[in-house]
């Protein structure tokens, strides 16, 4: 089998120890049998010990004992290929200290003969530190967010039971509005349990938050009472106020609709973004049959106040009433 041109280096001892004595990084060269004939300057000033103690494998006494059998694995692998080949471990520092380094290594060959590896290591310490505590970061707000919507999911759940307490314990003509406020909990409750579970929750995918939040706002009433479709003809990453914005103003819609159509009827929503350039502005159209539909006896009809409301907190422009008429547009700022 041909060998890998591209891969290999060709490199005479003069020219290589010349580069090497000079440079600040920590360069090492390899025999075929993977024991360190050389290290530079930089090398033996960063481990404290001489080059002779570094030479062969003494220089795996500095190794850490946690990274020991995966480089030692790396290594037999990248011999076994002759290919280059990069690996991360922990190196003693000549102040005791283990520190993480970056290496990476390239074939030699003397002529069409292997002649083992030369390669260099740096320090990479602040990095992977720095890493690290992006990861703790990112774990504990991940466990901020997962207490803080259990606690708001516990108290919209006491909230809907306490509605039908007293909606139950009301008289006649109050009922219809204490159903109407525990639907738009639950429906409430919808919109945040569905943002909570967007995969990335900084940015969120428009198209794909809104087709599951339809799916659960579809078992606010018994099956086929409700039916919310989705059709996203562009793809948009947004913050969560605005996503959560667009969530609530989709909820009152369908909360509108059930009011104003008897139980017998189907309730159907549906929901476009429009195409458009990623520079433009991205806008949400809603279409409800039951918006202008009158609510029961007793029930105020505060959904445009509701919609303006949640359109200002997340500065989206905001016209149209949600009929097939004049449905609900929605621009969200560019």
């Amino acid at each position: 089998m041909a060998r890998d041109r591209a891969a290999d280096t060709t490199l005479p001892d003069a020219a290589f120890r010349s580069f090497a004595e000079g440079a600040g990084l920590m360069i090492w060269r390899a025999d075929r049998q993977a024991q360190l004939i050389y290290v530079n300057p930089a090398w033996t000033e960063f481990r404290g010990r001489s080059a002779e103690d570094e030479l062969g494998h003494g220089w795996k006494d500095g190794l850490h004992p946690e990274d020991r059998a995966g480089h030692e694995a790396a290594l037999a692998a990248a011999y076994a290929k002759r290919r280059p080949h990069s690996a991360e471990y922990r190196l003693r520092r000549h102040d005791g200290a283990f520190r993480w380094v970056h290496g990476h290594a390239y074939p030699l060959h003397e002529g069409d003969d292997f002649a083992g590896f030369a390669g260099s290591c740096f320090d990479i310490t602040e990095r992977k530190e720095a890493e690290e505590h992006a990861a703790r970061a990112m774990a504990e707000q991940d466990a901020l967010l997962a207490e803080i919507y259990h606690r708001v999911r516990n108290n919209l759940q006491v909230t809907v039971s306490l509605i039908g307490l007293y909606g139950r314990a009301a008289a006649g003509p109050c009922r219809p509005a204490f159903d109407a406020l525990g639907q738009r909990v639950r429906a409430i409750a919808l919109v945040q349990q569905h943002l909570h579970e967007a995969p990335q929750i900084a940015s969120v995918d428009l198209a794909e938050y809104l087709t599951r939040l339809a799916e659960g706002l579809g078992q606010l009433r018994r099956a086929g009472r409700v039916a919310v479709t989705v059709r996203a003809g562009r793809t948009a990453l947004l913050e969560p106020r605005r996503v959560n914005a667009l969530g609530m103003i989709l909820a009152e819609i369908v909360a509108e609709c059930l009011d104003g159509t008897d139980e017998g009827s189907a309730c159907v929503t549906r929901v476009e973004v429009p195409a458009g350039e990623p520079s433009d502005p991205v806008r949400v159209r809603i279409t409800s049959g039951g918006v202008a539909g009158k609510p029961p006896e007793g029930v105020p009809q505060i959904g445009p106040r509701l919609i303006a409301a949640y359109a200002a907190q997340a500065e989206i422009a905001v016209s149209g009433k949600g009929t097939p008429e004049a449905p609900l547009e929605l621009t969200l700022p560019a």
